[in-house]
């Protein structure tokens, strides 16, 4: 995995190139190789993105999973700036990825590019269990799928019409 820094939009964005392969497709004429790039992109202060993109040589992949990234990124809500508010699995294809809020020092308990994922999306202190398909692609939008669906007890309470006391117990 590679980090690099990008300038978009006057945002500071760190990004991972989590993969590079290379695909070919078979024509009559013969094969045509190409080369497929994954990248995650994150400001570790709760904005987390991720894009694939494909071209004939590996920087321009790159750079076009990048653009992609940009696109797709997406805000979540972490409780004291470090975790999460409840405990999720986020599905993608085959993959699974159960995430689970920790207590403060605990760190990071993930591995590859689920961890990835959260380093930059800035949660601290999480554990996370991955079961199912391992291909980098299903396992990082299984981890994004699961935090685009956490909700922190305000949001809940807002949608119920109730206070956080409530719903907290």
């Amino acid at each position: 995995m590679q980090k690099q820094k990008t300038d978009s939009k006057e945002k500071m964005f760190e990004e991972v190139v989590a993969e590079v392969k290379s695909v070919v497709k078979v024509t009559k004429g013969g094969r045509q190789r190409r080369f497929s790039a994954v990248v995650v992109i994150g400001d570790r202060k709760g904005k987390v993105g991720l894009g694939t993109g494909k071209a004939a040589e590996v920087p321009d992949a790159i750079k076009k999973a990048i653009q992609d990234a940009n696109k797709n990124i997406i805000n979540i809500s972490l409780i004291d700036g470090r975790t999460i508010a409840h405990e999720i699995i986020g599905k993608s294809g085959a993959a699974r990825v159960m995430l689970k809020p920790a207590q403060e020092g605990t760190g990071i308990i993930a591995g590859g590019i689920v961890r990835a994922v959260l380093e930059l999306a800035g949660v601290r202190d999480v554990v996370s269990k991955s079961q199912g398909a391992r291909t980098k692609l299903n396992m990082a939008q299984a981890a994004i799928n699961g935090l685009k669906e956490i909700k922190i007890p305000e949001e809940v309470a807002k949608l119920r019409g109730k206070t956080v006391e409530e719903i907290l117990g």
